[in-house]
């Protein structure tokens, strides 16, 4: 016989409950989850199926593992959490570079979705970018028009990249691109984890007039897995006010201005 329940949580929440413990887990077992959330097993199992028909879950022998879609989404998510505050003001600084009319690209990062929720009121502004998130971000801004470049949809993200992405780029000009950066090293080069956004990067700064770098100051001092540039490609870095004097002193080397959320 199955055990009495003594817990009587609501659905939703023991839905939540299992959601969660996912998060930290790469599986649970139903008979586990039916201890921690005191119901029976055959409650954990169907709500199991209940999370495995909106795709949140993957059902196994005896227990359950997160579906990838939900991964994704956690992953992004944790992605958009870190550094929050500082991504915010860097956002904040690099909003007054733009005016009205111009055309920008806005590349992948998180911090550029940051800048892009800043936008929405800028007249005559047009924006180029391969984010599904920055696209939805600006979809009901009246006074801008967005073009969302084709390609390819990145795992782990919602982007579009490839030689697709590369060959739309070819037909437009603009007059800034804003990247973020996974990292930069001592030396002054700026990393991507991945080698197709990394190319993406590279014909975006081809195609306008001026490039902007966001980057907090945690990604100093480290490095990823592709190369994608240098400070030297930036006519501007824009970091927050923890910077280390090396990462000051090494942009002046390359001619790359500085700018933080004080200096504007």
């Amino acid at each position: 016989m199955s055990p009495v329940e003594t817990h009587n949580l609501p659905a939703a929440v023991r839905l939540q409950r299992i959601r969660e413990a996912l998060k930290k887990s790469p599986g649970v077992s139903v008979r586990a989850m039916a201890r921690k959330l005191q119901v029976s097993e055959m409650t954990i199992r169907r709500d199991l199926e209940k999370l495995e028909q909106a795709a949140d879950v993957r059902r196994t022998h005896g227990g359950a593992v997160m579906a990838e879609r939900t991964v994704f989404e956690f992953s992004y998510q944790e992605r958009q959490r870190a550094r929050q505050a500082e991504k915010k003001a860097i956002a904040q600084a690099a909003r007054q570079l733009i005016r009205e009319g111009q055309r920008i690209i806005l590349d992948t990062g998180t911090t550029t979705l940051h800048l892009a929720r800043l936008l929405k009121d800028v007249r005559g502004l047009t924006v180029i970018t391969p984010s599904l998130a920055v696209a939805s971000e600006l979809q009901y801004a009246l006074e801008v028009s967005v073009v969302l470049l084709g390609g390819v949809i990145h795992r782990g993200s919602p982007d579009l990249t490839g030689p697709l992405t590369e060959h739309c780029l070819d037909v437009f000009s603009a007059d800034w691109a804003f990247q973020g950066a996974e990292a930069i090293d001592p030396g002054g080069n700026v990393y991507n984890t991945d080698l197709q956004l990394a190319q993406v990067d590279r014909k975006m700064r081809e195609k306008a007039a001026r490039s902007c770098l966001l980057a907090d100051s945690g990604k100093y001092g480290n490095t990823a897995l592709i190369r994608s540039g240098s400070l030297k490609d930036f006519e501007i870095l824009i970091t927050d006010k923890n910077a280390p004097r090396a990462l000051w002193n090494l942009a002046r080397k390359m001619s790359c201005r500085v700018m933080t959320p004080s200096t504007t």
